[in-house]
């Protein structure tokens, strides 16, 4: 099959959606397919373009299983909404222009959100062409910024929602990565065939990510000594009620066998490090390069997933399968009843409490610091639980079933 992806972010961007297309991408070639991929210049990692990059709007890359198309993502401060907006438009219109020039006619036209917006050149450009639509959903928009109050405006989520509602009910098929997510989107869509919305979940590369020494490079680096280090791993934005890893420290000021590492980067870090300039147990760190990945995982005791209030219906944090497969347990902080907790709850590989609850936070990681064993056990049945997830090539294979039943 020949198949256009437009999507925000491929390598060597080293945005989680990248990754994830970037590796659904490779095995569909491995399988014989055609693609030719519509895409932003790399500048996830510091919001900005990076080196080497600068200079043109538009770059094509061909290769021997088709091409890659680059685009200029005008990359704005995570904090200014309408910069932000401003600049998905105008990534948006060019990824439409972009693959409305792609030579031949693909079978099938396959679009990552967020952002939304990319829906509508999806829509498009497969009408035109007489292709197949498909729609992959990795987080629920507009729900996710409407919920933090990044978006408070009537008049903008009454455009959004429509937005929302025209590309699913137009897409021929809608992909989502869990059983919420699949409700969300059923309930917007209505009575109009609710079975075209498939769960296809993400997937992690269990050979790459395996069980290792935490006696690692990198914690060394951030001074962890023999202390039990409890990071928090990825985005550190409105979604994110971080501030429970700061209230935790300042309870524990007198304890000197934890260490608290926050790695990453986005909206909220400048505030939450003014925040945490008193506690001598808070360490932050920036983004480490993708090959550092399995070291970062193993560098921890205990890893932490928060999302805020409500949001867990609408977003699922994919650093949860990268965690099992480490072979590290998880503390959550989440919706109750929503993916994470389930698999943390049926699979007895890590701890989810209500979100935003600072009491049942400190106890439960106080309990998983202070038992070894269980610690142990957890990780080593998370990471039997992801050795019998999907992987890499069997979501590929779902997707070219999908492909195929629809072109």
């Amino acid at each position: 099959m020949r198949i256009l992806v437009i999507c925000p972010h491929y390598e060597p961007d080293t945005a989680p959606t990248g990754v994830v297309m970037t590796a659904i991408a490779e095995h569909l070639i491995d399988l014989g397919h055609e693609l030719h991929i519509v895409t932003s210049l790399p500048w996830y990692e510091h919001h900005r373009i990076d080196e080497g990059w600068r200079g043109r709007l538009w770059r094509r890359e061909r290769t021997d299983w088709g091409s890659v198309t680059r685009l200029h993502p005008f990359p704005t401060d995570k904090t200014n909404v309408l910069a932000r907006a401003m600049g998905f438009a105008g990534f948006t219109a060019l990824a439409f222009f972009a693959a409305l020039l792609q030579r031949g006619r693909p079978d099938v036209v396959f679009t990552m959100s967020p952002p939304l917006t990319l829906g509508l050149p999806g829509w498009l450009i497969a009408r035109l062409r007489r292709a197949a639509c498909v729609f992959n959903v990795q987080d629920i928009f507009p729900d996710v910024a409407i919920d933090v109050g990044a978006i408070s405006s009537p008049r903008i989520i009454r455009v959004l929602r429509a937005l929302e509602s025209f590309t699913y009910r137009r897409a021929d098929a809608v992909t989502v990565l869990s059983s919420d997510l699949r409700d969300n989107v059923v309930a917007k869509i209505g009575r109009q065939d609710p079975a075209k919305v498939r769960v296809i979940p993400n997937f992690v590369d269990t050979e790459r990510i395996r069980p290792l020494s935490g006696e690692t490079p990198y914690r060394h680096e951030i001074g962890a000594g023999d202390r039990t280090v409890v990071m928090y791993a990825g985005n550190i934005g409105l979604s994110q009620p971080l501030e429970l890893v700061l209230d935790t420290a300042r309870r524990w000021a007198d304890r000197s066998d934890v260490l608290f590492v926050i790695n990453g980067d986005g909206s909220e870090r400048v505030r939450l490090e003014r925040s945490a300039r008193d506690l001598e147990s808070v360490v932050f760190v920036g983004f480490q390069e993708p090959d550092r990945l399995p070291e970062v995982l193993a560098s921890a005791d205990v890893h932490l997933i928060a999302l805020r209030r409500g949001l867990a219906h609408s977003s699922v944090p994919s650093k949860l399968y990268s965690i099992l497969a480490a072979g590290r347990p998880v503390l959550a902080s989440i919706d109750q009843g929503t993916e994470v907790s389930r698999v943390l709850d049926e699979h007895r590989c890590g701890v989810s409490v209500p979100p935003e609850d600072l009491d049942a936070f400190e106890s439960a990681l106080d309990d998983l610091i202070t038992a070894d064993d269980e610690r142990r056990d957890m990780g080593e049945r998370g990471r039997a639980f992801v050795e019998r997830l999907a992987s890499p090539r069997a979501v590929a294979l779902t997707y070219q079933g999908l492909f195929a039943e629809l072109a």
